[in-house]
């Protein structure tokens, strides 16, 4: 099995990490625009050689996992040099507008748009680590216009890698992924934000920071690089779950301002049900 990785960071280094156990003998090549992220991946053992776009077409799978509005610019060039054989996959965090942006390719049938739901705030090939994807989500959208050969090779790689495939419409992806991951991100940034601006000391925050504050700012740690194009390409999707989140945070303020504590306690305990949606 020769497969490719376009973007080597902790997305395909962990899917390289992974897919070594259970095909130990596969050849994986990559294609990163940053000659020490390709010299950092060899040294990993997440890749064998650097590659270039004349050296992709015998390849089984192309995965794909850069910024999302790189996607899109990648994503013909790729499909315009690969063999009947190859399936090509991306793993970006925003669906609708990259599906549009291959929509009347030829070789659409030799592409499958992917989200893995998995991943950390830690970014670069020595945030590679094994296991990422065992156990996790995997939404497919538009699979009804893959290949079905090549559909089940998808199928039968990602079951062994024990993940769960999900199927969903790329419109009703980004609404959904808007409020349940992107949302989840701002908050992060913009709680991180909040306490810079007001704390000048940053030694106070390290003494003061819990488990609580810990854990919430930790997405503030992501990659802009990343995120910014997310919350672009995802822009309507995003407005939408932002007003519903600034709302609630003025209902919070009102109540507090209200002193209506009954209220506050009451709307609390309604939002706690979120433990059994969880199950964690």
């Amino acid at each position: 099995m020769k497969i490719t990785l376009i973007g080597i960071g902790l997305m395909n280094g962990s899917l390289s990490k992974d897919i070594r156990k259970i095909y130990p003998n596969c050849f994986i090549q990559g294609f990163s625009r940053n000659d020490s992220t390709i010299e950092t991946a060899i040294k990993l053992g997440l890749i064998q050689k650097k590659c270039n776009i004349n050296q992709i077409s015998d390849s089984d799978f192309i995965f794909i996992s850069i910024p999302v509005e790189a996607i899109e610019q990648k994503l013909s060039e790729v499909l315009n040099n690969i063999s009947k054989k190859t399936l090509v996959i991306d793993f970006g965090s925003t669906k609708n507008s990259i599906c549009m942006s291959v929509k009347n390719h030829p070789n659409r049938s030799n592409y499958l748009a992917a989200h893995p739901i998995a991943g950390t705030e830690h970014s670069g090939p020595e945030s590679a680590i094994e296991g990422l994807y065992s156990n996790k989500i995997i939404i497919f959208c538009e699979e009804n216009l893959t290949n079905g050969e090549l559909l089940k090779k998808a199928n039968d790689l990602f079951s062994k890698l024990k993940m769960k495939i999900r199927k969903m419409n790329p419109v009703f992806h980004d609404k959904q992924i808007a409020f349940v991951s992107h949302l989840s991100h701002i908050s992060s940034f913009m709680l991180g934000k909040t306490v810079l601006d007001i704390e000048t000391d940053e030694k106070n925050i390290f003494d003061l920071a819990g488990s609580g504050f810990e854990s919430t700012v930790r997405l503030a740690k992501s990659s802009p690089e990343m995120w910014v194009p997310i919350f672009f390409k995802n822009k309507h999707n995003i407005l939408d779950s932002l007003n519903h989140y600034i709302n609630n945070l003025e209902m919070f303020k009102d109540m507090i301002e209200k002193d209506d504590f009954e209220r506050l306690n009451q709307e609390l305990n309604q939002i706690n049900r979120i433990k059994k949606i969880l199950n964690k």
